[in-house]
């Protein structure tokens, strides 16, 4: 049978003892749950902060093949075993066995005594982050636009000169996400980059949906807002750039309005993107400021730098009352792009897609299928990249963009 997992679990917890991000998380927490594989169960009982072996009748166990569990601790990971999620959604038989609810209200605690695990078993932090440079060259401000009959005021920021690249930012977040891309000088001297938050995201104004928690992100609602702002701002004939939900706008786009962009890079997209809708990041029991980045924190590459992954969790963690979930029914509910996506012109309107190796949400695989029904697109799968590359590694994911922007030819 195939071991797994370090070897001993008193090492194990005296690891997680010494992590002072589990130690900060587990201050008030009350709650056993074990591991288990085919050969092997593990136990850990965690109570006001302490980490300790064994968990007699365990709130919930996360069981996966032992095969499953020994690629998530080998040194060198491959998706979809860089985390629990990410095994769960697309490896077969692993599941929580028990109260999930318990596991929802307490999954950052499980992924931090994962990940100690994977440290002992060898697995070592990249390179860190560069020390970001200064944002004074960021301009920012508010442009009025209208939704529905509904005024709304939308941040936005704008750098550099030269053609107009609009940036859309990933479901329930917002521009920041783009910093270290537009301090890249060498984008800033070729293009006027341009970033905003949606309504009820980062620092614009929220709609009347977002306050009374109703709101739901459609296709039709979105691809009106993303027009609105680049009319509001005066953009020509914008590239448009987006990962995840708006990288599946990009592709709308380019086949409602071919002829008002200047083509588009589509990233972590395709034309259907099933089985992300998840009901924690709404539940009244669950703490959507620590479950919502918990879910979509094993997206990104385990070898992007810690502090940029850290930063996308960190982010994540302030969005409004299901902003998150709202913007979901969209990604992978109203979004349905394939009779859509056939129908493209590249001639009027290029396409380029380019999806992260460690997406586990939205594969590579599934992005390809989806661009070789567009005649005339061009795919690139992204090395050692996740779910958010211009936000996990701002300048890795720079160089890529710059060659597609290249291949549109602007």
């Amino acid at each position: 049978m195939t071991s797994w997992g370090p070897g001993s679990v008193e090492q194990w917890c005296e690891a997680c003892a010494a992590d002072s991000a589990l130690a900060a998380f587990a201050r008030d927490a009350d709650v056993r749950f074990a591991l288990a594989g085919e050969n092997r169960t593990v136990g850990f009982t965690i109570r006001h902060g302490a980490v300790l072996p064994g968990a007699e009748e365990p709130a919930f166990t996360l069981r996966a093949p032992a095969l499953a569990w020994s690629r998530y601790f080998s040194a060198e990971v491959s998706a979809p075993y860089q985390n629990w999620f990410g095994m769960q959604m697309r490896c077969e038989d692993v599941s929580v066995d028990g109260d999930e609810l318990r596991f929802a209200q307490h999954a950052h605690l499980v992924r931090r005594v994962l990940e100690t695990g994977r440290r002992l078993c060898g697995a070592t932090e990249r390179e860190p982050a560069p020390v970001e440079p200064p944002k004074a060259h960021l301009r920012g401000g508010y442009v009025r636009i209208t939704v529905g009959d509904e005024p709304c005021d939308i941040y936005y920021e704008q750098t550099g000169q030269g053609p107009d690249l609009l940036l859309l930012h990933t479901a329930g977040a917002d521009g920041r996400q783009y910093h270290g891309v537009m301090a890249e000088h060498g984008l800033r001297s070729r293009y006027r980059m341009t970033a905003f938050d949606l309504p009820g995201h980062g620092r614009s104004d929220p709609l009347n949906t977002h306050l009374d928690g109703t709101y739901s992100l459609t296709t039709e609602s979105y691809a009106t807002v993303v027009l609105a702002v680049a009319d509001a701002l005066g953009l020509r004939t914008p590239v448009v750039c987006g990962s995840s939900m708006a990288g599946q706008i990009c592709l709308d786009l380019a086949w409602r309005v071919p002829d008002r962009i200047g083509g588009v890079v589509a990233c972590e997209a395709a034309d259907r993107v099933p089985g992300r809708t998840v009901g924690w990041a709404r539940h009244p029991l669950v703490n959507q400021a620590l479950f919502v980045p918990e879910w979509i924190h094993g997206l990104s590459s385990p070898t992007s730098p810690r502090r940029w992954r850290d930063r996308i969790w960190w982010q994540y963690s302030q969005g409004g009352y299901a902003t998150f979930a709202g913007d979901i029914d969209f990604y992978s509910g109203d979004w349905d792009g394939r009779d859509k996506v056939v129908e493209i012109d590249t001639d009027r309107c290029p396409v380029v897609m380019m999806t992260g190796e460690f997406d586990y949400s939205c594969t590579p695989e599934m992005s390809r299928a989806t661009c070789d029904k567009i005649d005339g697109a061009h795919f690139r799968r992204l090395p050692g990249l996740g779910h958010f590359p211009m936000a996990e590694n701002p300048p890795v994911f720079a160089t890529h963009l710059s060659d597609a922007l290249d291949h549109i030819g602007v």
